[in-house]
């Protein structure tokens, strides 16, 4: 008997080993990142912020993506893990009755062929920009200017083994059920991309990618992103062309198209990141210039430029504080005449708690 009971109780004990050393996770994880924002216009602050009236002054309360989440992967062959992730927004500052919002949620399998995932998940399209937003998850992120800054549901995503220790060739495909509607192309909603090096500098000091967007959000694009590390000093450059698609219903983004561009550099002062970041988009399918009004039937000739400076500072692992201030101009064309758009200063601080 005492046998049978020391044989089950090592039995035990060998089989959780082996489910450790066969899984990872799963964990639990979040964010919690508030900001206090005074802004001329509010066309820049985060959705779901109170008491925003676009084209008023005020001081807000935003809510920086704010977040819980769970993931994990656990092996079921030598060669094949499954992976998974839920993650849910999380609204502390709106006074709507959505508490939790969807974000990356997905359920995949990793072999030495690559990763497939399942679910929602941000376009590889998207992905590509790498680290390039100095601002991003802010009132100044790069999507306030570019277009396509997707997160898609009912979708499905490739991802390579890194070929040679630096390329990887990525896509994104909807399926059909997610293009009905809108006068988009029912046929045909995907994204893919081609990254080289290392977005967080950590094997190679240099990042690159290629990435082309077909019929998400209403848009065709395509953009190239790149960005070094010197010392440190980081250093970058973002390049779209992105075109509306909407070909039948309200068709006021059809005829936008143009480019969108971003130079920025970040220097590391003991500790500081001292960040400047200059942009402009001509396509008018950014964010900023939706709100600002401009989107018409005969919009034509959008101009929007924008600078941030800002900065921020780790004072944990766990913790950081930071602060930019953003300005936003512009003008475009109705029917050839020329409409200024109005300029919009926003100063925003913040702090960021990640578990």
């Amino acid at each position: 008997m005492k046998k049978t009971l020391i044989s089950a109780s090592v039995a035990s004990v060998l089989t959780l080993a082996s489910f450790g050393a066969l899984a990872d996770g799963p964990s639990f994880y979040g964010r919690l990142d508030l900001a206090v924002t005074n802004s001329d216009q509010g066309t820049t602050l985060q959705g779901g912020t109170n008491g925003v009236n676009i084209g008023e002054s005020g001081t807000y309360l935003e809510n920086n993506f704010s977040h819980v989440g769970v993931k994990g992967s656990e092996s079921l062959t030598s060669n094949i893990d499954v992976i998974y992730q839920m993650e849910f927004q999380v609204e502390n500052t709106s006074g709507s009755g959505d508490v939790f919002k969807a974000r990356n949620t997905f359920l995949g399998l990793k072999s030495q062929a690559g990763t497939v995932l399942v679910g929602r998940n941000d376009t590889v399209f998207k992905q590509a920009e790498g680290g390039i937003d100095a601002f991003g998850n802010t009132n100044a992120d790069i999507d306030r200017l570019a277009s396509a800054q997707t997160r898609a549901a009912d979708g499905i995503w490739y991802y390579s083994p890194k070929i040679a220790d630096l390329v990887t060739l990525n896509a994104t495909y909807l399926m059909t059920d997610n293009n009905q509607g809108a006068g988009t192309d029912s046929d045909a909603q995907y994204a893919l991309s081609a990254t080289l090096g290392d977005k967080k500098f950590k094997a190679q000091n240099y990042y690159f990618a290629a990435a082309y967007n077909k019929g998400i959000s209403n848009i065709d694009a395509y953009r190239a992103v790149a960005q070094a590390k010197f010392g440190d000093f980081k250093v970058g450059g973002f390049f779209q062309n992105s075109e509306g698609t909407i070909t039948s219903g309200d068709k006021k983004n059809s005829q936008l198209e143009g480019n969108t561009y971003f130079v920025n550099a970040v220097y590391n002062l003991n500790g500081v990141n001292l960040k400047v970041q200059y942009g402009v988009d001509e396509s008018g399918l950014g964010s900023y210039f939706k709100k600002s009004g401009g989107v018409h039937l005969d919009t034509s000739d959008v101009n929007v430029q924008n600078i941030t400076v800002g900065a921020d500072y780790k004072i944990s692992k766990s913790t950081m504080v930071y602060g930019h201030y953003a300005m936003y101009e512009g003008d475009y064309k109705i029917a050839g005449a020329k409409i200024d758009l109005e300029d919009d200063s926003v100063f925003t601080i913040g702090m960021r708690y990640n578990f």
